[in-house]
């Protein structure tokens, strides 16, 4: 099966499918590390901040004795998620029927429990997942098992450094999201690759040489890595000179996206996440050198939205396409999309075996 895939796509099946998405996030979202936030949200001790993991409500919680904890955001009694938004708290609050949690995660107080024979509040607490950071991101894993989050990003923190940007003197500027007619796969294909870039990216595209001698793509493990040099007289949206000298742009399997544009201390990241199998949500912080211009970031993030409005065309496109279930794979480009490839490799590999993906349509690749 995955030999095929080397020039075989993924069965067009599986990206309108809700047995597989169901098989998605069991087998890949809730095993894995996953952007959730910035430590800039729980910078005081009795703040959280709530996010998801695929499917999976989550809430992060700095506690009184300064720990970092983070809880499947969901009360044990009924279900009902136990915090919204953002903010500062001393507990946790269920609004359906005031169940009361600590920043710990541990059941303080359930009204007319004293009227429950048995009832023993510290058997019943918020489910806790694995939590880490890198620099001041946040991220989550569900699977209390897992391998430390350093283990998956390996090499990515040098990375970055070396292109020139110190992730812990970067700041939170602000947080853009949007929603996509589109699988979440679909999503995080069309950032895998740059082979459309000449063609529906030309301010992009006149800027980074995206010409395939140029660009390099690279995959280890649950990173993947395209660098892109700035052209020689290249037209510009913003003033791409500074430290750091050319693009960077990673992905951590299975939905972070994580860009570096040339020009001053910049970094924008966050994840793609399923709503429905046709329909996926997703957010980018933005953040930048302290003392970075104004202007300049106004520019910037200009310049990055014009390119995601770009995308958002492409990927709804595909959708529509890979919905009409007319054709069952598509015919994958080994070399210039060879980090598709490993992705969805990746993605195969993960649900091989489930009973979702065995029944769904075109689920053989040979």
């Amino acid at each position: 099966m995955l030999e095929a895939m080397e020039t075989r796509s993924l069965p067009w099946a599986w990206y309108v499918d809700e047995p597989v998405l169901r098989a998605e996030q069991e087998r890949i979202f809730r095993r894995t590390w996953q952007y959730v936030g910035h430590t800039g949200q729980i910078g005081e001790p009795g703040s959280y901040f709530t996010g998801r993991a695929g499917l999976v409500p989550i809430v992060v919680t700095r506690d009184r004795d300064d720990e970092l904890r983070a809880f499947v955001n969901v009360c044990r009694h009924r279900g009902f998620q136990v915090a919204q938004g953002e903010g500062r708290r001393g507990a946790l609050q269920c609004g359906y029927h005031a169940w009361t949690y600590g920043l710990d995660g541990r059941l303080r107080a359930a009204p007319r429990a004293d009227r429950e024979a048995g009832f023993d509040p510290d058997e019943i607490s918020l489910v806790p997942v694995q939590v880490d950071t890198w620099g001041p991101f946040v991220f989550v894993n569900p699977d209390a098992e897992a391998a430390p989050l350093a283990e998956t990003l390996r090499e990515l923190p040098e990375l970055v450094t070396s292109v020139g940007v110190d992730v812990d003197l970067l700041r939170h500027h602000h947080r853009s999201e949007s929603e996509l007619d589109a699988n979440w796969k679909i999503v995080c294909e069309n950032f895998l690759e740059c082979y459309h870039c000449a063609v529906a990216h030309p301010s992009f595209s006149a800027m980074v040489d995206v010409s395939p001698d140029a660009y390099r793509l690279e995959a280890s493990g649950a990173v993947s890595t395209q660098l892109g040099s700035l052209r020689e007289n290249g037209t510009n949206g913003y003033d791409p000179s500074g430290e750091v000298e050319r693009g960077q742009f990673h992905f951590v399997f299975p939905s972070l996206a994580i860009n570096i544009l040339p020009g001053r201390p910049n970094l924008s990241l966050g994840p793609v996440n399923p709503i429905t199998p046709t329909r996926t949500a997703r957010f980018l912080d933005y953040f930048f050198a302290p003392d970075a211009d104004e202007t300049w970031i106004e520019e910037l993030v200009a310049f990055d939205s014009q390119v995601g409005a770009e995308d958002r065309v492409l990927v709804e496109g595909v959708q529509r396409g890979v919905s009409a279930g007319a054709i069952e794979h598509g015919r994958l480009m080994g070399e210039a999309e060879r980090l598709i490839v490993h992705f969805q490799r990746q993605v195969a590999e993960a649900l091989a075996g489930s009973t979702s993906t065995a029944e769904a349509p075109g689920a053989t690749f040979a």
